[in-house]
């Protein structure tokens, strides 16, 4: 998905029509954002993916029938498959870490501020993640609360599959670092950071940065410093 050029095509999914117009409005008048559909349920924001090739979709997680997070499951199988930014009224929850865990790019809360939408779409479109350090505090007290042995066993495993310099790339990530300020803390371009991630992404058989960042929460060593 990295790489989409304007405009990005955004699918709104909400089952309240309140919501779906603000965020309607909110988004016409972003001259690099088309809305090409909108859907008030996760079956319909399914059949409008296939219709309408939605580069990204502001999915919300609970709504009748098919909810947000079957929908994202289905969507993020695809081999065409879009961003998925989950729309929730409330922080971290079960249903939002096991949305990231299904390959969405990142959440909004419902009353995030109209930039703020604006930005995290154009974020995903380049296939950067939505985790900023504030947020990445919430996942790390969420996966401890709801982890397990087993999981974190798993987790610690894969990390070992990498190199030094991989496993500082991927730490950093699970710190909510950019691409950017990675590049700055481990001395690398940003060219070199992006190629890493796309390695990081191959060799751990993973979807995005969030999952990324998702592991080495699971693993619990989102704090661990940069080698020397």
């Amino acid at each position: 998905m990295a790489g989409v050029t304007a405009p990005i095509r955004v699918l709104i999914v909400d089952d309240d029509a309140l919501v779906r117009a603000a965020l309607s409005m909110t988004l016409r008048g972003t001259d690099d954002v088309l809305i090409v559909g909108e859907a008030a349920d996760g079956a319909e924001a399914v059949a409008m993916t296939d219709a309408h090739a939605p580069d990204v979709v502001l999915m919300d997680i609970r709504m009748p029938g098919m909810d947000g997070l079957a929908a994202t499951e289905q969507l993020r199988r695809r081999e065409r498959r879009p961003e998925v930014i989950v729309l929730t009224t409330f922080d971290i929850d079960e249903y939002v870490l096991r949305a990231l865990r299904a390959g969405a790019s990142g959440f909004l809360l419902k009353d995030t501020p109209p930039a703020e939408i604006v930005r995290a779409i154009h974020l995903v479109a380049r296939g950067e993640g939505m985790l900023s350090p504030a947020v990445t505090r919430q996942l790390i007290d969420h996966v401890a609360a709801t982890g397990t042995d087993a999981r974190r066993a798993r987790a610690r495993e894969a990390l070992d599959r990498l190199s030094r310099r991989e496993r500082e790339v991927a730490l950093a990530i699970g710190r909510g670092l950019s691409n950017a300020e990675i590049g700055s803390e481990v001395l690398m371009s940003v060219a070199t950071v992006k190629a890493y991630v796309s390695r990081l992404l191959n060799k751990l058989e993973l979807d995005n940065r969030v999952q990324v960042a998702l592991l080495v929460h699971d693993a619990g060593l989102p704090d661990t410093p940069p080698a020397g």
